[in-house]
């Protein structure tokens, strides 16, 4: 079989010059690494606050630093890596998570943590989009990608919910910085590994960069964030500090955009997005996240202040959703090839929306057996339409553009964790608020602040003590109760909305591929430096 060796062909060539599976495990670890440092810190907060005592401000940009600046990068260095190189790319971003952990480290002032903190956002969106692109390259086969991607999803899950199990121990048993100095060692060993086995893999290259549009777009979603934070926080829509960031960081996406379609090689390719599996299939990343992460923070918070149970406790209750996700991604691969991408969305929205409407059943004492079905299904369901919506995202993409695909997904699943937050925070606190408005006893000042959240009502609550801050602990722990259960009902609202967009997805699971994909992804080859036709090693390999 004669053919000439393009770009495409050298990313393919070099994606198969090593075990697929092999860099599926270095891959793996790189987000493990990531996720795990997205909730690790959250445990070690008390213990940081005593030692450096920063700032309420402080201690914000301390929490949020690195997901808003993860956030803000991922355009950038998604598709900065499909011209320069995702592996070069990937590798400088294990080199940045290593330095800024040691330094977040051995921070002795709350500056120096907020910069360091910033410095792993930077390195998390190296990482981020360079692992789903190199997965697109080194699986051109879709039914293996999307074990590979079920895979992927499930070590992300891991990752989430032993951040907190892991930082607890650490904190308890050393100090608060040594959350940070985990990263050290595994990056330690992944950075070598990673320069050893991984593919080198680029887009086209077709054309210059455009740095201004890289700006744009991380300026832009870095006030659409910020913004959706600072809602999520309580703030007003209409305040200064909330509305600026937002409308000016709307203002610059529409602009990227305008920019892109007009630019005759764009950072990213605006024709995807006439693509309605991948259209559709942001939108259902969007909405998952936009459920999930709400409905986790307003849980533990229920856990904790409701039932009463320690954080371990909490932990340990919420373990039954993390290994639900895990099965989903473990078996994500053989439902999407049973059923089609349209029918796993679908129900997988479907299922969680029903385990949501079933822990509305949840009321003022503890129902372990309920808990347990509720979050199970919970975390089976979201966790296949997670997995189902990247590998239709990602499938839709062609090889050259995988980096910015990448880049939009991960950027859509940080959007709606923070509209999570700010949406369904903003109905529980409107819900919530109102039942402790006339409490008998109470005097409105007292009411007010308790109306904050339901820890500051039970600290308003002891501070009064007495018939008067009886009856307040009690109020505003029913008004808590029923604000979630309306909390849940439009969360149940948006999962049945989600399943009706996927009506949109495709009905089968397409596994066309390029003969030439698969045999150059799964047999080295022979490359020379000029555009001469070069015979493959085999030729024995056919599609799927």
């Amino acid at each position: 079989m004669q053919r000439t060796i393009t770009a495409g062909a050298r990313l393919r060539a070099a994606a198969g010059g090593a075990n697929r599976w092999v860099v599926l495990v270095v891959l793996c670890v790189s987000l493990l690494l990531v996720a795990l440092d997205a909730t690790v810190l959250h445990v070690a907060v008390p213990s940081l606050t005593e030692d450096l005592r920063p700032s309420s401000t402080a201690l914000l940009w301390i929490v949020d630093a690195y997901p808003l600046i993860c956030a803000s990068l991922l355009i950038l260095f998604g598709t900065l890596g499909d011209r320069i190189g995702r592996r070069r790319v990937l590798l400088l971003g294990y080199a940045l998570f290593g330095v800024a952990s040691a330094v977040a480290a051995l921070a002795t002032v709350p500056e120096v943590l907020i910069g360091a903190r910033a410095l792993l956002g930077v390195g998390g969106a190296m990482i981020m989009p360079a692992t789903l692109s190199i997965l697109r390259a080194v699986f051109p086969d879709r039914r293996e990608r999307a074990t590979a991607i079920g895979i992927w999803t499930a070590v992300a899950a891991v990752g989430a919910a032993t951040g907190p199990v892991l930082g607890g121990f650490l904190v308890e048993h050393y100090w608060w910085g040594s959350v940070f100095l985990i990263n050290i060692p595994l990056m330690a060993l992944i950075l070598p590994l990673g320069r050893w086995l991984l593919p080198e893999s680029k887009g086209s290259g077709d054309g210059p960069w455009d740095v201004l549009g890289a700006l744009m777009a991380a300026a832009g979603v870095l006030g659409v964030v910020l913004g959706v934070k600072r809602l999520g926080a309580g703030e007003n829509l209409l305040a200064p500090p909330t509305a600026a960031p937002l409308l000016l960081g709307a203002a610059l996406l529409i602009l990227f955009v305008r920019r892109q379609r007009r630019r005759a090689h764009p950072l990213i390719d605006m024709r995807l997005f006439s693509r309605p599996a991948f259209t559709t299939s942001v939108g259902c990343i969007v909405l998952a996240m936009l459920a999930l992460v709400g409905l986790e923070l307003i849980a533990v918070q229920y856990l904790q202040l409701v039932l009463g149970l320690s954080p371990l406790e909490t932990g340990l209750r919420l373990l039954p959703l993390t290994f639900a996700a895990m099965a989903a991604g473990a078996t994500g691969s053989y439902t999407l090839r049973r059923i089609g991408p349209r029918r796993m969305v679908g129900w997988g929205f479907v299922l969680t929306a029903a385990a949501v409407l079933l822990l509305v059943l949840m009321g003022q004492y503890d129902r372990p057996l309920l808990l347990t079905l509720g979050f199970v299904l919970l975390g089976f369901g979201l966790q296949t339409t997670l997995f189902s919506a990247y590998e239709s995202m990602l499938s839709e993409a062609p090889p050259e553009s995988a980096g910015g695909a990448a880049a939009i997904g991960e950027t859509s699943y940080q959007l709606g964790a923070g509209m999570g937050i700010a949406l369904l925070g903003s109905v529980m606190n409107a819900a919530y608020a109102p039942g402790l408005s006339a409490v008998p006893g109470v005097p409105d000042a007292a009411s007010r602040a308790a109306a904050n959240s339901l820890g500051e009502a039970y600290q308003v609550a002891d501070q009064l003590g007495g018939a008067a801050g009886g009856a307040l602990h009690h109020a505003a722990r029913h008004a808590f109760v029923d604000g979630l259960h309306l909390t849940l009902f439009v969360s149940a609202g948006l999962l049945l909305l989600g399943a009706l967009m996927a009506l949109r997805l495709p009905r089968v699971m397409e596994c066309t591929v390029d003969p030439e994909d698969l045999v150059v992804a799964r047999e080295p080859v022979r490359l020379l430096h000029t555009r001469e036709p070069v015979e493959p090693a085999g030729s024995g390999h056919t599609a799927h």
